[in-house]
């Protein structure tokens, strides 16, 4: 099978991450990259939950903003790489720059996530939360994240072979259209 890049949204507790895990099962040899923090206990909690659903044969990378540094020199040791997820990576992203959020070239750093995977032999599916279906958020900061991760899905899911839309756990193909 040739590589391919698979993109999965849709909105919290939408079934993302287990579509995902079900789609890399797949693999032979699996790279599960978690850009997730543990800032208080209940994030602890749900990435303790995203471990123990992992199979135990996929390796782990953690890595919350440097992705292109962190899969270089690793990536073509597998032939699936699962991202879970761009919506904390973009956030971290921003929040590194907080005191300056328009510093960071979020669009630049996706541009050079889409060319390691352009670079590599694995087949990505990545997972990103879809922000823009809600309320305009109240603050700036807030504005620029849903901008910001708006922008980077549009990008992946170009470059993407597939796209699935997740609601109440069931995928919905959006790319290419009619199923194919």
């Amino acid at each position: 099978m040739s590589k391919q890049l698979t993109l999965i949204l849709g909105g919290a507790r939408a079934g993302k991450s287990t579509y995902a895990q079900q789609l890399a099962a797949g693999g032979e040899r699996v790279l599960f990259v978690a850009t997730a923090e543990a800032g208080d206990e209940q994030m602890e909690a749900r990435i303790r939950a995203h471990r123990e659903s992992r199979p135990a044969e996929w390796d782990t990378l953690e890595e919350p903003i440097d992705l292109v540094g962190a899969l270089m020199g690793v990536s073509d040791r597998y032939d699936t790489i699962l991202l879970d997820c761009l919506t904390l990576w973009v956030s971290n992203l921003l929040l590194q720059g907080e005191d300056h959020p328009n510093a960071i070239d979020v669009p630049g750093e996706a541009r050079r996530l889409l060319a390691a995977y352009e670079q590599g032999t694995a087949s990505w599916i990545v997972v990103s939360n879809e922000v823009g279906l809600g309320v305009v958020p109240a603050t700036e900061l807030g504005r620029l994240y849903a901008d910001e991760l708006g922008r980077v899905n549009q990008m992946v899911a170009a470059a993407a072979d597939e796209v699935y839309f997740m609601a109440a756990g069931l995928p919905l193909k959006l790319k290419p259209p009619g199923g194919g």
